[in-house]
């Protein structure tokens, strides 16, 4: 009998589908497994995901994968394919449908492998792409996991075949494990690590009982190439609950020197030089050996709290270092929480023991004051109607939980859901890939949700946090409504792959464009994008696909794309903007800019932005030379000289704030003036090009 909830899930699946149906998109199994690709993404059990449909036959045996994901760190190809039924309630997958589908997704890494891309070119150049990286990976690719999306019911969740010397691993998400992560929010439930059969013995260990009832404490020792196969198989899932900025951008882009010289050098003293790592579980499994000492078989929702760093640099260094980690030992205290509050002790444990490095509170992800401080402005901020408001989901599943909770009543439910609709909802990783596409770091949202946030709260840490308050999270609630219109836009487009990363670097190369000046309070107020925009959008977006495959020529587009290399190629070759210009972008507003000469607003214009363009070119140096030369010599006034010294200013910070249309004018007209009189030094080829 199938369960109340899970079948209310399959339901509100099938409905959304459905929803999404259109005479230019009427495969619903492709629709599925983009939308249900999309939420795995946003509970963060995926990374980097790419839809791809993909058939075809080799000899008389059919190939067919749904889409793909690789993440270049851990050389580990993951492989999706799907079994999409339109009955309810959702009914059993026979187990041979099961088989059939994964050996079609493993035949086409075996005919990638084997020249695939040749025969695809040029009808399919996304599938070659793919085929493509599969044959130049096929050496030094460490681990190949295929995953069954499916709306059915599976008995057998997982397994794992022998390929090529090394194990393919079966993964499947069916309803039931769908409306557990996606539908009540839970993650780590999935995080299941049988220690005797990586190790092939039980983990002897001392156990600390519990003086309040509040958890219960085991030290051991693992294996160093144990702990590198458990990251190996869920990444960075193992430090959900961790201060995953922190640890993800120090601790999984290289191995610490002396971290590595131990492992090279001295394996056997790892025990002795590492402070190990400390973990929380939901439950273990406690075995006593004949002598009547414990050890333990498994564990069940591992979290690693402290000493991620070390765990991604060990995987590092067998993966990308090809280091022996037979010798390596890691210290080990798993803590299993029993009365106490899990995140709370969680959040304790990483204060606690980051104490000895150099982490601040912005480390850690939902308790951060940031994201608190965003949520609770949300909450307070209503739409100009005063009718609806915004939700930031701070921790992950906090909307469903706000909804559920609201469900007590059935008028309070009715009020939730008209103020706070589903599209009104902002999740971490949301304004994460908003803000950081406005900002021009494309390549970074390119990463996917988790790598963007990652370096996003690096940002914030460095000392790039914004003064929040109202006003920045209408701006923000803007910039949201921006980048769904780019999205929604492209999506209807139908570009065949990267149309998120075609996304990211369409706003990134209009904000680049306007200086990062556009209508946001008509955004704001609107809360829709006008059709003029979504025109210059068409427009720009088959532009920017054959820009973004230009430059990456013969390279992987998808691990191309990441590249600031990509970005920086891009931004030198964006399309241009024309008159008329979408009312968001020809807006009438008085800047607020100091220093600018006082006059009446008045509509922004193509040859506006072109000058904010033009200054950016210009760098700090000679800002500041032609405030000074040129005020000493008198061919610049002092109020135009105090414009360039802000200029300048905007320059040294890397433009992460831009010059006004009002500021641009009179700026260019003072470096020109200096240019014919010869006071400043000769300009560089591009602010040759910029005050021409």
């Amino acid at each position: 009998m199938i369960d109340d909830a899970v079948a209310k899930f399959a339901e509100e699946i099938l409905s959304d589908v459905e929803e999404a149906l259109s005479k230019d998109d009427p495969f619903s199994q492709e629709l599925f497994t983009r939308q249900i690709l999309e939420r795995l993404e946003d509970a963060e059990q995926l990374e980097g995901t790419f839809p791809l449909f993909q058939q075809g036959r080799i000899k008389n045996a059919i190939y067919r994968i749904d889409g793909y994901t690789f993440d270049e760190e851990r050389s580990r190809l993951e492989l999706f394919t799907t079994i999409y039924r339109e009955d309810l309630p959702p009914s059993k997958i026979p187990a041979a449908e099961v088989t059939k589908a994964f050996e079609r997704a493993l035949r086409f890494v075996n005919a990638s492998i084997e020249g695939l891309a040749a025969e695809l070119e040029p009808s399919n150049s996304d599938a070659s792409d793919l085929a493509r990286l599969i044959e130049a990976q096929a050496r030094t690719l460490g681990s190949v996991r295929i995953i069954l999306l499916t709306n059915g019911i599976v008995d057998k969740a997982a397994g794992s075949t022998d390929w090529r010397d090394r194990k393919v691993e079966f993964d499947t998400y069916d309803i039931v494990r769908l409306q557990r992560i996606l539908g009540e929010g839970e993650t780590r439930a999935d995080i299941a690590v049988d220690l005797e059969a990586l190790t092939g013995s039980a983990v002897p260990c001392l156990h600390v009982p519990s003086q309040a009832d509040e958890y219960d404490a085991y030290l051991s020792v693992l294996p160093g190439e144990a702990l590198s196969r458990i990251y190996d198989r869920y990444g960075v899932r193992l430090l959900e609950l961790n201060v995953r900025a922190f640890l993800g951008l120090q601790g999984r882009k290289s191995v610490n020197a002396e971290l590595r010289r131990t492992i090279a050098d001295r394996p056997s003293m790892f025990l002795a030089y590492n402070n190990g790592i400390v973990a929380t579980v939901d439950d273990l499994e406690i075995v006593n050996d004949k002598a009547g000492r414990p050890s333990i078989r498994s564990l069940k929702g591992l979290q690693i709290v402290n000493g991620g760093q070390t765990t991604a640099s060990l995987h590092r260094a067998r993966r990308k270092e090809s280091l022996n980690l037979g010798n390596v030992a890691v210290p080990v205290k798993i803590i299993k929480v029993g009365g106490a509050d899990l995140r709370e002790m969680v959040a304790s444990i990483s204060r606690a023991a980051n104490r000895q490095n150099t982490v601040q509170l912005a480390d850690f992800s939902a308790g951060d004051p940031f994201h608190q401080q965003v949520e609770e402005i949300a909450n307070n901020t209503w739409l100009d109607d005063g009718k609806g408001r915004w939700f930031y989901e701070r921790a992950r599943g906090s909307y469903l939980a706000a909804e559920q909770k609201a469900a007590y009543r059935k008028s309070d439910q009715q009020s939730f859901r008209a103020q706070t609709p589903k599209q009104r909802r902002i999740s971490k990783l949301d304004l994460a890939r908003y803000l950081t596409a406005w900002d021009g770091l494309p390549y970074r949202v390119c990463l996917g949700g988790q790598k963007n946030f990652q370096h996003f709260m690096q940002r914030m840490k460095d000392g790039n946090a914004p003064p929040l308050d109202a006003t920045w999270f209408k701006r923000l609630v803007a910039k949201a409504t921006f980048y769904r219109a780019v999205e929604k836009k492209i999506r209807a487009m139908k570009f065949p792959a990267y149309g998120a990363q075609i996304t990211a670097y369409v706003v990134s190369g209009l904000a680049q464009k306007t200086g990062g000046r556009v209508d946001f309070d008509r955004l704001w107020s609107r809360q829709s994008a006008s059709p003029e925009l979504e025109g210059l959008v068409e427009a720009w977006a088959p532009q920017i696909d054959a820009l973004l495959r230009q430059s990456a020529g013969q390279k992987n587009p998808s691990e191309w794309f990441k590249k600031e290399e990509c970005w920086m190629d891009i931004m030198g070759r964006l399309p241009p903007l024309s008159d008329p210009l979408p009312p968001e972008l020809s807006y009438a507003a008085a800047d607020d800019d100091d220093n600018a000469p006082a006059s009446a607003p008045r509509a922004h214009s193509v040859a506006d932005y072109e000058r904010i363009e033009q200054c950016m070119n210009v760098s700090a140096a000679t800002w500041l030379e032609v405030a000074e030369r040129g005020q000493k010599a008198g061919v610049v006034h002092w109020k135009v000289a105090a414009i360039c010294r802000t200029i300048a200013s905007y320059a040294a910070g890397g433009w992460d704030k831009k010059p006004s249309a009002r500021q641009a004018k009179p700026a260019l007209e003072a470096v020109q003036a200096c240019q014919r009189a010869g006071v400043i030094e000769r300009a560089t080829a591009a602010e040759a090009a910029a005050i021409s």
